[in-house]
Parts: C-alpha cells; structure tokens; sequence
C-alpha cells in the first residue's frame, strides 16, 4: 500500500454519518416585509417607488423614462417585462431587448441610458435583489447603464438571504449577483463615492401582485 491509499483508508475508516442540520429558521421578524424593504434600500442609497398594481407600476416605469430623459434603453427579456411591449408605447425611444434584438449588446449597454431587469428574489433584512444571468438576462443591462431600474412583485419578498436559500433548488445558475443600492466605494479615508464601479442610481418599483 502506497503513502496515498493508506491516507484514503484512514480516512474512510474515521468516516461516520452525521445528521443533517433542521431547515433554516429565519430570527428576523418583519411586520411588514415590503416597509422594510424600503426602508433598509433607502439607507444604503437605493431608491424605492411603491405601486399598487402592475399597471400602476408601467405608468411609474414611464415616468422615470421621462424624467431621466432617456434616449436608449436595454431591458433584460425576462418576466415581468416581456408582458410590456416596450418599442410600442415608446417608439421614439432605441431598444434592445436582450436576447430578442440584434447588435452588438456590449455596445448598446455602453452608451444606454437606463437598463431595466426583473429579479429573482427581494431580501428585505437588507433592501436588496437576485439577479440571474442567462440567454435572456445579461448581467451588462443592470451594471453598465448609468441607472439600472429594477421590477420587482411584492411576491418575491423574503425576509433574508438565508431564508432564500433554504427554500430555492439546489442547482443554482451559473451567474447569481446581490445588488444592494447602487455602486459605491470608499478610499482609506471613508470617504465615499458612488457610481464609480457601476451605476450611480439603483432604482427598484415595488408593485403589488396578486
């Protein structure tokens, strides 16, 4: 027997079985999960706009469209937003829908003015979404845009990531991203500064679903 099998037979002779530990019970206790949401996005810079309603939250969707002025505009196609034909109700506006347009999506992201996603999941212990990445859903239309604006159905709210986890399927995807306010940095002096990595505002409409 060779020095590697004898380690390996040590080893499986040491091995016992051990119980799985009890599902995850969450310690946080939110009255109401969507107030706090807001609340804790808010404090890292993050800015909520509430709604009552899907359609409710497409008239908000185009009264930041407004208000930002924005010429181009890239929206990850996943739901909500395929349920939004988009180029119609604004056609003066440039497109691209991921995984739907054509051209060089790089590009396009580059120089957009906003990018608009859905999410995955909403943590409300610390106001911040899931983002997934797939053929649909780049991560580029949320980090690239100066502004990333970001759907989300009070349905999806949980009251922390461990609680998200205990409950979601084991196979994760292969791109899984936190965004928790917009992007921010600090220098050695704490001095901080926002927008430098990614986008300056990080806008989320939390709209009631049924």
């Amino acid at each position: 027997m060779n020095s590697r099998d004898a380690i390996l037979a040590r080893l499986a002779a040491n091995r016992r079985e051990l119980p799985l530990p009890e599902p995850w019970q969450t310690r946080r206790n939110y009255d109401d999960l969507a107030d706090q949401f807001t609340r804790a996005l808010t404090a890292v810079l993050g800015e909520v706009r509430r709604a009552q309603s899907m359609d409710e939250a497409w008239q908000l969707v185009g009264e930041l469209i407004e208000e930002l002025n924005a010429q181009k505009i890239v929206v990850n196609g996943e739901r909500p937003l395929t349920d939004f034909d988009f180029p119609h109700q604004w056609s003066q506006i440039d497109w691209h829908i991921v995984g739907k347009s054509e051209g060089n999506l790089r590009q396009f992201c580059a120089s957009a003015d906003l990018g608009i996603s859905g999410a995955e999941a909403a943590l409300a212990e610390t106001g911040s979404i899931i983002v997934t990445s797939g053929p649909t859903q780049s991560r580029l239309a949320t980090l690239l845009p100066p502004v990333h604006l970001a759907l989300v159905p009070t349905s999806i709210l949980t009251t922390d990531l461990f609680t998200w986890t205990a409950t979601h399927p084991k196979t994760m995807p292969a791109n899984l991203v936190l965004v928790s306010g917009p992007s921010k940095t600090a220098d050695i002096e704490q001095t901080m500064a926002v927008g430098v990595h990614g986008p300056k505002r990080f806008i989320v409409i939390l709209y009631q679903d049924d």
